[in-house]
């Protein structure tokens, strides 16, 4: 049984189907381009590069990568996993090609069994949405290590408060959606997502565009 802390409720409870009509234009259009300056197609280019056919995509926003990402083949199995429904509902839809597995679930608790392990997992602009700091929320590749096969690829993007640059803009934005829980990334920086990818996986890469940090790793072969 996988359990929601109240913080991890807390931390999704803003994305209401309201708010994900318009995600796309605010977050995926304006922001990553004019505020976070990492435009939406250097994420989804990222996320291609990892891809299999045997994927598993968390913190799945509207669907909107999973629509216009390039899977390496036409045979796909697709996992959908998120804390909030009406996320889930959204990127089935436009996944529904795919009849992907929905998985319901609050990541940073431990994750029910999967008897068919994964060999890709995407975590895009997840981290910085989840309650702690990264040491807590790196939980999370703890709790998706039962779920994935030996030499798994594990990417995403995060947005970061430190060691990455930010406009005034960025900063001001940053800490209006850290007061309303939107954003939960005060202490997160460039250092501490290294070291907690390091410290679990190999073939660490980390790229950073504008204030996000775009991240691929493997888990051990073995």
């Amino acid at each position: 049984m996988n359990t929601a802390s109240d913080k991890s409720i807390a931390g999704q409870a803003v994305y209401s189907k309201k708010v994900l009509s318009f995600y796309d234009l605010w977050v995926l259009g304006i922001s990553n381009s004019l505020i976070w300056k990492c435009r939406t197609k250097k994420i989804l280019h990222w996320m291609n590069q990892s891809l299999t056919a045997n994927h598993l995509d968390v913190g799945v926003g509207t669907g909107f990568y999973l629509e216009h990402c390039t899977f390496p083949a036409t045979d796909v199995r697709l996992g959908i996993l998120d804390l909030n429904s009406n996320s889930l509902e959204v990127t089935a839809k436009r996944a529904s090609r795919y009849t992907p597995e929905v998985y319901q679930a609050d990541i940073l608790q431990p994750l029910p069994e999967q008897s068919q392990k994964f060999d890709s997992v995407s975590l895009n602009y997840l981290l910085h949405c989840l309650p702690g700091n990264l040491e807590t929320k790196a939980t999370l590749f703890d709790h998706l290590a039962p779920w994935l096969n030996p030499g798994a690829t594990i990417s995403g993007s995060t947005i970061l408060q430190a060691g990455v640059p930010r406009s005034f803009v960025a900063k001001r934005l940053m800490h209006v959606y850290n007061q309303k829980q939107i954003f939960s990334n005060a202490s997160d920086n460039l250092d501490a997502l290294q070291s907690q990818l390091s410290s679990r996986y190999t073939d660490v890469e980390l790229e950073v565009i504008g204030c996000v940090a775009l991240f691929r790793a493997h888990c051990n072969p073995h």
